[in-house]
């Protein structure tokens, strides 16, 4: 497959935000599912992603480790394959 270069950029630029989020722990899970999965993901899981990346990781991280259910306004399919991601 072919990628424009705007998509590419988006790409690349997607990967550094989710391994370089400032909580190891938010690298190891979103950085490693991102690293494992961009390339396959559509354009509207990049859509999602990057709406995705603007959540905190604390928040994210209680997600993660089952301590607080996902809210209704951030569920997703993707944020579910996230969350669910063993590094």
């Amino acid at each position: 497959m072919i990628l424009q270069p705007e998509t590419e950029i988006r790409r690349k630029r997607l990967l550094w935000r989710a391994t370089h989020r400032g909580i190891k722990e938010m690298d190891l899970i979103l950085g490693g599912f991102v690293a494992r999965n961009l390339d396959a993901f559509s354009e509207v899981e990049i859509i999602d992603l990057e709406r995705i990346m603007d959540i905190p990781d604390q928040e994210m991280l209680a997600w993660a480790t089952k301590q607080e259910e996902v809210p209704p306004q951030h569920a997703s399919p993707l944020l579910a394959r996230i969350l669910a991601y063993t590094p």
